[in-house]
């Protein structure tokens, strides 16, 4: 980039190493959960469980990452997160057995929500406005090839050496990301700091622990069972009790004043749905292929690129269309043609061709995705006043992280017990229910008025809503 000074470089360079990081781990561990139940035990239980132990602390932190930036400083807070995340990384790739593996995720998640924020932050305060927005668009460049190239070499150390080197992977950059961070230091800060609504970051982290534990556990039990039920009935009362004290803070985690915009309040439902759908396709078609259809993890990494690829290449595009027809019509026909591919896929039979049974969902799925993300990132945050397109990115953020939470959580209530090849059907079906749902809310709530404005999106905005929007094959 031209017009930088030094100091600008190594803060960027810093911003993607960081990012990456975050990124990489969330695309490159799906191609290996079958080999990590194999060695582990504990079938698709184990497997919802790396999965969800990640996003379950992630989704219970990213609503106060920014926040923790305010108060302890941007540097510390990334150097923070940076040493968790290493080692969580170095405590998976020594687990014994799934229980610590399971608890070197949560702890992976944790450190995660630290990690994508404070990078941003720090970009955001050392570029003036005008060089900002290239900045940001290297920045994203970079760290969206991490989704591209995270199943592909996730595949190949999993075939050629151990699930075990996907996480191992981690340490090298991290060590090169703080050896730069050295450079930096925090500018002194005035005593009026941000603050954590701490009963709030409570009622979310209840509330996600126990919805999830009792779905994922279910599978195993049933629902008169305490351990099943008791944990489900107080994650609803903690959400309950979340929304009750976001009512009433006088500085809340999630501002309920914001959805009473019609395209904000619409968009994040159709959030739910469209990233829920998201969550369970992407999560049952790598482990599919290698369970079910034979595949190696490198080739069932290969045989999901193509979504990426088209969304990396397309969104852009669709972005532009609908800041010039306007959102609805894509926000709406985009999740309907995702999930139409996964209605292709209900041909899939035993034995596989993935060509002609798998491959034309996935492409149409692909398309589908790439005609969406954009449009409804736009729509959400043109909702707002500029000044809260911040908290907005990050309220969405969540939404779409606990969405796919909560749908990997709930899988073996449609798979059952055994990943066979009707059990993919159901999924399939499921997927593109919650996708075309997405599209029907979309195309009945939102408002191509609503959406029109004179304001310009802070690109660090949208930008913070990158690792939800790009095609995160790993669900994570």
């Amino acid at each position: 980039m031209e017009n930088v000074n030094r100091q600008q470089r190594v803060v960027l360079q810093i911003a993607i190493l960081a990012s990456f990081v975050a990124f990489l781990d969330g695309s490159i561990v799906n191609v290996a959960l079958p080999a990590i139940s194999k060695e582990l035990g504990g079938g698709i239980s184990t497997q919802q469980w790396v999965l969800d132990g990640y996003l379950l602390s992630l989704g219970a932190l990213i609503l106060v990452a920014g926040s923790l930036s305010d108060i302890f400083g941007r540097v510390k807070i990334l150097r923070t997160g940076l040493l968790l995340f290493g080692i969580a990384s170095l405590l998976c790739v020594v687990a014994p057995n799934a229980g610590i593996l399971i608890a070197a995720r949560l702890l992976q998640g944790a450190a995660a929500a630290l990690l994508v924020p404070s990078s941003l932050a720090m970009i955001t305060s050392e570029f003036p406005e005008e060089p900002r927005a290239k900045a940001i668009g290297t920045w994203t460049a970079w760290t969206g090839t991490a989704f591209v190239a995270g199943p592909l070499l996730g595949g190949l150390l999993v075939d050629l050496v151990s699930w075990r080197l996907i996480f191992a992977i981690n340490i090298i950059p991290i060590a090169v990301t703080l050896a730069l961070l050295v450079r930096l230091h925090d500018p002194a800060r005035s005593s009026a700091h941000g603050a954590i609504d701490l009963p709030g970051a409570f009622f979310t982290a209840l509330g996600l622990a126990g919805t999830v534990y009792s779905l994922i556990v279910q599978g195993s039990s049933n629902w008169s069972n305490p351990v099943v039920y008791l944990p489900f009935c107080i994650g609803l009362l903690s959400f309950a009790l979340f929304f009750w004290r976001q009512s009433k803070a006088v500085r809340p985690m999630m501002p309920l004043s914001l959805f009473r915009e019609r395209n904000f309040s619409v968009g994040n439902v159709a959030t739910a749905a469209f990233y829920a759908g998201i969550s369970l396709g992407t999560f049952i078609i790598p482990v599919f292929l290698q369970e079910a259809a034979g595949f190696s993890a490198f080739a069932a990494g290969l045989a999901t690129i193509p979504v990426t690829v088209l969304s990396l290449a397309l969104s852009t595009v669709f972005g532009i269309l609908s800041g010039k027809y306007g959102p609805r019509l894509f926000m709406c026909i985009g999740p309907l043609i995702a999930g139409s591919g996964f209605l292709l896929m209900v041909t899939v039979a035993n034995p596989l061709n993935y060509w002609q049974q798998l491959l034309p969902g996935i492409l149409v799925f692909g398309l589908g995705m790439s005609i969406t993300v954009a449009p409804l990132t736009a729509t959400i945050l043109g909702a707002l006043d500029a000044s809260q397109s911040g908290i907005g990115s990050a309220i969405n953020n969540a939404v779409a992280r606990v969405a796919g939470l909560i749908a990997i959580a709930a899988i073996r209530l449609v798979t059952g017990p055994v990943l066979d090849t009707t059990a993919f059907h159901r999924v399939a079906l499921l997927t593109a229910l919650l996708l075309g749902s997405a599209g029907i809310i979309s195309g009945l709530g939102i408002s191509n008025s609503g959406a029109a404005s004179d304001q310009t999106i802070p690109p660090e905005s949208i930008a913070a809503c990158h690792d939800k929007n790009a095609p995160n094959i790993s669900a994570s």
